[in-house]
């Protein structure tokens, strides 16, 4: 078409914009609009951890608009998608994770990148993490199948254990960071804060150490740890013990390998390194067994251990599912988790650690009640709701395991983990279970029975102001004057008759023994 531009009057230069408008309208309808993708169906997303192996989720997406629905898939089992949107090729995905009661908020945030999608994922207290998700197949997200299980029998005791292990675990404090150098580092601590001669012995590697297993079916450390011979033999060196970590699942809490179909294999390669502790973490068993399995699942371990012929601690950890103190010790448990993780502050502690004396008498050598590990030191409680802590757990005849950096310990945290008298509560060989004398509003009065006619009693004040707390005799099956010793004063009290009685801080506790 050839236009009169030559034209100055009005109305020929409204017909030229109007032609011009005209072609562009024409022009940009022959162009092929790009449909916004589809994403509905199955993707996978491949999050790397830094050591060499990989963390996977799965999303089962449905995609109506920009509006997106669906499940996210992982070793915690399945959590639908609360937000969803995708539009002009941004992705956002939120889901609410609820574990032990709390509510754990992650979300998913990415951009299409060709047929794959660009996608950063942030959980609650941790640093954003990214990777790259792209489409499978809904088998993909499958656990895989059930496989047969012994008949129930009783695994022989190992005989160890005989009073609660103590020692220090990696995971409260370092969780995904700890390393081969972290571990030595621990070890090192141990003997040179004195530690080891009060009895902490084990130095456990929990979640994180593992690479992927070989081609014959072994397993395999992961860049963190290098070499695990070499490390076992250096905490031996130091006269201690050393732990590993483990489930009974495909996959770990931290979607790591499990030993799954390879217990007698990865039992035998513990051994051969030197360990002397595993911890066995249901996690991602879940997803294929039921809890009614539980005891023939960890049977299954418990048999492989004893078969390597070496002394190796087993830990059961399944937070305290399926009554597991009443048959831990048939399947060769030295120690059982009785309730779900802790977290370092008082609400946490407070609610696991008061909540163990109608099962205390389940607790016997070789074979104790575990509340979960000390979080004495990590910062999130005071030094009151600390001593509490560790009180507590003594008279429960809880396994001590440290979960602090022990390289940096502030000398009030070492005066709490390192008090003697209070250790040897825990330690005490009678193995007596702690039961409660009185309970009026916030405050506790719970006593043990311990060797040579002495009884350990703990004055609890769970309340938010100090308070007097007294305890009489006769609660406790004794009469008379008795000889009184505060176990964190360190001080003698004289011989007190009657009873006893003592202002305790909000959060805190007196600790005493009473003896004839």
């Amino acid at each position: 078409m050839q236009l009169a531009t030559h034209s100055r009057r009005p109305e020929s230069r409204q017909t030229l914009y109007r032609l011009l408008l005209a072609s562009s309208l024409l022009l940009l309808s022959a162009v092929p609009v790009t449909a916004q993708t589809d994403l509905t169906g199955f993707w996978v997303l491949r999050l790397p951890t830094g050591d060499g192996n990989y963390h996977e989720a799965f999303f089962d997406l449905k995609q109506a608009g920009e509006k997106v629905t669906g499940k996210v898939l992982t070793g915690f089992g399945e959590l639908p998608i609360s937000e969803g949107t995708f539009s002009n090729g941004k992705l956002h995905l939120a889901t609410t994770l609820r574990f032990e009661n709390q509510e754990h908020h992650i979300s998913y945030d990415g951009a299409m990148q060709g047929e794959k999608i660009s996608m950063t994922v942030q959980f609650p207290g941790r640093e954003p993490r990214a990777g790259i998700a792209e489409r499978t197949k809904p088998e993909a997200a499958l656990p895989p199948p059930r496989l047969p299980l012994p008949a129930l029998q009783d695994v022989p005791d190992n005989g160890l254990a005989r009073t609660p292990p103590m020692g220090w675990n990696s995971w409260n404090r370092f969780a995904g960071k700890v390393d081969d150098a972290a571990v030595r580092g621990m070890a090192d601590a141990m003997v040179a804060t004195g530690m080891k001669d009060l009895g902490y012995t084990y130095i456990n590697i929990d979640d994180t150490w593992q690479g992927p297993h070989d081609a014959q079916g072994n397993p395999t450390a992961n860049r963190k740890f290098p070499d695990m011979k070499a490390l076992a033999d250096y905490v031996h060196s130091k006269g201690l013990k050393i732990g590993i970590y483990s489930s009974p699942g495909p996959k770990t809490c931290a979607d790591y390998e499990g030993s799954y179909g390879r217990e007698e294999q990865d039992a035998k390669t513990y051994a051969a390194w030197g360990f002397d502790y595993l911890k066995y973490d249901w996690c991602s068993a879940g997803r294929i067994y039921k809890d009614e399995d539980m005891q023939a699942v960890y049977q299954k371990m418990g048999n492989a251990l004893l078969g390597t012929s070496r002394p190796i601690v087993l830990s059961l950890c399944q937070y305290g599912h399926a009554e597991v103190w009443k048959w831990g010790p048939k399947v060769g448990g030295n120690l059982w988790r009785t309730t779900g993780d802790i977290s370092d502050n008082w609400k946490s502690m407070e609610s696991i650690g008061f909540s163990q004396f109608d099962i205390a008498s389940y607790a016997r050598p070789g074979h104790w009640n575990d509340p979960d590990m000390l979080e004495v030191g990590n910062g999130g409680m005071t030094n009151d709701e600390y001593r509490t802590h560790m009180s507590l757990w003594s008279l429960l005849a809880a396994p001590l395991l440290a979960g602090n950096d022990l390289r940096t310990m502030s000398d009030e945290t070492k005066s709490i983990l390192m008090n003697r008298e209070v250790i040897a509560i825990d330690q005490d060989p009678d193995a007596k279970p702690v039961k409660k004398i009185s309970e009026q509003g916030s405050t506790l009065v719970v006593a043990r029975p311990l060797k040579d006619n002495t009884v350990a009693v703990g004055l609890f004040n769970r309340g938010d102001t100090a308070t007097t707390i007294a305890t009489h005799w006769a609660d406790l099956g004794l009469q008379g004057t008795l000889k009184v010793r505060d176990l964190w004063a360190h001080q003698d009290l004289g011989a007190i008759a009657d009873q006893f009685s003592a202002t305790v801080p909000s959060h805190g506790v007196v600790m005493i023994t009473v003896k004839p």
